[in-house]
């Protein structure tokens, strides 16, 4: 009886393994879809995937394959100017939950310009289902009749990984079948609490990967939107009678930082270049001036007691 328990433990170790490892194996980089009609045929599955061929005849160990729709996951970002953020946070949280969507976070607060005046601004993350992005994203540019200041659109194929989860999902399903019908017909205490040792490793990753699973699902199913809700009044340039000073200062300053920069640069050239240039040829003059007086001294000294009357 020892033995058939140790047995059936190291096949379970064994599938366990199998199953790690595959999920570890890096995975190539599946190409983007935007829309395009998925290909019916999935590719076969490479090497890492079959490493539980040996039990093909269980079902929860047949080959990875894809499935046949993709699973993508999209969000978008975007700064719009609006006259009143306020307001149209409000708008756009409608919206969502009108798609069947909700609202992750929604913030408003106060900025202060430059003039001391004080704007509200705005900023929200929503999710709507992945297959109204389109028509949420052009609701959103309708709130302002300004061009769009920022937008993005990014998508990501996590089919793979998907399909992968899934793979490992079943494995470890069947090996916790495995190890239940182990734990039934085991009688020593240390059998018994090996296998419950390795029953609980194996549904604590059950859960695990069900929660990643979980993750795609709702994110694929749900696009998110994170929106920037500037006001109209933060990005006017101050205008008085047609003269706006605002531009002409930063002219001005711009003005000054290239003078200060130029004179900078001529320090810098001055002192790590002219200087050590003149330094090396003046040297030999002022060391052969030097000694020129040095000689007319000590010939000065000579010549004086020898003028003297005897």
């Amino acid at each position: 009886m020892y033995k058939r328990t140790l047995i059936y433990l190291t096949l379970v170790a064994f599938l366990l393994t199998s199953c790690a490892s595959a999920a570890s194996s890096p995975q190539p980089a599946a190409d983007m879809y935007y829309g395009m009609e998925a290909p019916r045929e999935a590719p076969a599955p490479s090497a890492g995937e079959g490493s539980s061929a040996g039990y093909s005849s269980n079902s929860a160990f047949a080959n990875t394959q894809l499935p046949s729709e993709r699973i993508v996951i999209k969000n978008a970002e975007l700064s719009i100017i609006v006259n009143d953020p306020a307001e149209s946070l409000d708008r756009v949280s409608r919206m969502a939950e009108d798609m069947g969507g909700f609202v992750v976070s929604a913030h408003v607060y106060r900025q202060k310009l430059s003039d001391g005046q004080e704007v509200l601004q705005a900023s929200a993350t929503i999710r709507v289902p992945a297959e109204r992005l389109n028509e949420a994203l052009q609701q959103i540019r309708a709130e302002s009749s300004k061009p769009v200041m920022y937008e993005n659109i990014d998508s990501q194929d996590v089919t793979r990984e998907y399909t992968d989860l899934q793979s490992r999902l079943r494995n470890l399903e069947a090996a916790e079948t495995q190890l239940q019908e182990i734990m039934l017909e085991a009688k020593k205490t240390e059998d018994v609490l090996s296998v419950y040792y390795q029953l609980t490793q194996v549904r604590e990753q059950i859960e695990v990967t069900k929660g990643q699973i979980q993750y795609y699902e709702q994110s694929a199913a749900l696009s998110s939107i994170t929106v920037q809700l500037v006001p109209d009044a933060a990005v006017q340039p101050l205008t008085i009678a047609g003269w706006e000073p605002v531009g002409i200062a930063k002219e001005a300053l711009q003005s000054l930082i290239n003078g200060l920069r130029g004179l900078a640069n001529i320090g810098i050239w001055a002192v790590l270049y002219a200087l050590p240039m003149l330094l090396i040829v003046l040297t030999p003059f002022v060391l052969v001036i030097f000694a020129i007086r040095r000689w007319r001294r000590r010939a000065k000294t000579k010549a004086a007691p020898s003028s003297e009357p005897s």
